[in-house]
């Protein structure tokens, strides 16, 4: 009989897992010292082990490791000796540094950056385009500082940002920073090195005019929408072409951001565009210091923010996010980091195959067969191939010349 092209030696996870170099992993424990005092359960088997919970959706430590033992013939496929135990897993949550999931993650996406840009957008800014914003995750208890008010019962819920930059043309964090829910957004972006000639977009709540100054020395043009009750001096009014009346910009102005009467506080020059959209029946007014670019592209600058916050919406709907395998901040890196890990090699997969695929669609065929012996990239590439292989093959059956 012919040889089916779809089976393969190797499960779908260990193909996934062969996109991470297993000697760049080692290399990195050996430098933060993450497998000292442990004799079985390397940083290698904790990566393996976080990424199947991840995958599968498990919410609790006893599915994680039952789920293992019911595979256990299959665990050396994944490069994994033995099955660890609930408590050898909490342990290692509990007591192995995230900085290592964050090194692991930092070498994955500099090894596969040169795949990730999407070659679709003809635009020239696009390429150039940076995305600021956070999210914030409720935990089921006060580990890190929640914003808001306590509860009449007193029981306040701890809460984590996480804080993301992304190239627009990737669609996966280059960098990520995570602190308590309480602290401001505005942190984040303070002392913030971008390439020169770059453009970065974010929303209102990253008020900062000195780091706006810093990064207009630094030739870096910045996007935003002015935030009520901001204080400015007009200087200029620019004049409105036709064309760009018809596409809702209503004024184009020079201004000085920042109050005259307050000297501790630096103003910058900036342009303020008045834009109304149609379809919202929404008025925006967006800042920048790009004095060259259409009003136009400026709103269409902005507009393309709302990528990041699908970013965040495929990872809380595709991973375990409300849950977490353990109660104390080191553990909520952990699962966090593993999860932008798995994101990126879904999206690496994505890039690769030829065939255009919905991530949910991915990720959803992923966790269901992630333990069979299945080709992936064969399955990927002609799905509907396989249905009419096999087919014709049961009409068929085995002949005196197959």
């Amino acid at each position: 009989m012919s040889k089916d092209p779809y089976f393969t030696g190797q499960p779908i996870f260990t193909q996934l897992l062969s996109l991470v170099d297993k000697a760049s992993i080692r290399r990195i424990s050996s430098l933060h010292g993450s497998d000292r005092y442990y004799k079985k359960f390397m940083a290698y088997d904790h990566l393996v082990t976080m990424l199947y919970a991840i995958y599968h959706k498990c919410s609790s430590l006893r599915e994680v490791t039952t789920g293992l033992q019911a595979c256990f013939h299959k665990l050396h496929h994944i490069g994994m000796d033995y099955c660890p135990r609930r408590s050898t897993l909490s342990d290692a949550n509990s007591k192995r540094s995230y900085e290592v999931f964050e090194h692991f993650y930092r070498d994955i996406y500099r090894r596969y950056r040169h795949i990730l840009p999407d070659s679709r957008s003809k635009t020239s800014w696009f390429s150039r385009l940076y995305i600021v914003d956070s999210t914030t995750i409720s935990l089921f208890k006060e580990i890190l500082k929640n914003a808001g008010r306590t509860p009449c019962n007193g029981r306040r819920k701890g809460g984590i940002k996480v804080h993301l930059l992304t190239k627009a043309e990737e669609d996966v964090p280059c960098l990520v920073k995570m602190n308590a829910a309480a602290s401001h957004d505005v942190l984040f972006i303070q002392g913030l090195q971008l390439p020169i000639g770059s453009i970065i977009v974010f929303d209102k709540a990253y008020v900062d005019y000195t780091q706006y100054d810093l990064w207009t020395k630094q030739q870096v043009s910045w996007v935003s929408r002015l935030k009520r009750g901001a204080q400015y001096e007009l200087i200029e009014k620019r004049a409105v072409k036709p064309d760009e009346l018809n596409q809702g910009i209503q004024d184009d102005q020079i201004v000085i951001l920042g109050h005259k009467s307050h000297e501790n506080i630096t103003r910058i020059k900036a342009r303020l565009i008045h834009y109304y959209d149609k379809q919202s029946d929404h008025h925006f007014t967006f800042i920048t210091n790009n004095m060259s670019m259409k009003a136009s592209v400026i709103t269409q600058i902005y507009r393309q923010r709302w990528q990041i916050e699908t970013l965040f919406k495929r990872i809380k709907q595709n991973y375990p996010i409300q849950y977490f395998l353990g109660d104390n901040e080191n553990a909520i890196q952990i699962q966090i980091w593993c999860i932008l890990i798995a994101d990126l090699l879904l999206k690496v997969i994505q890039r690769i195959v030829r065939r255009r695929w919905s991530f949910s669609n991915l990720s959803s065929m992923i966790r269901i067969h992630l333990m069979s012996y299945t080709n992936l990239f064969a399955f990927l590439e002609n799905p509907d191939k396989l249905l009419i292989n096999n087919i014709r093959i049961k009409n068929k059956g085995p002949t005196l010349f197959d």
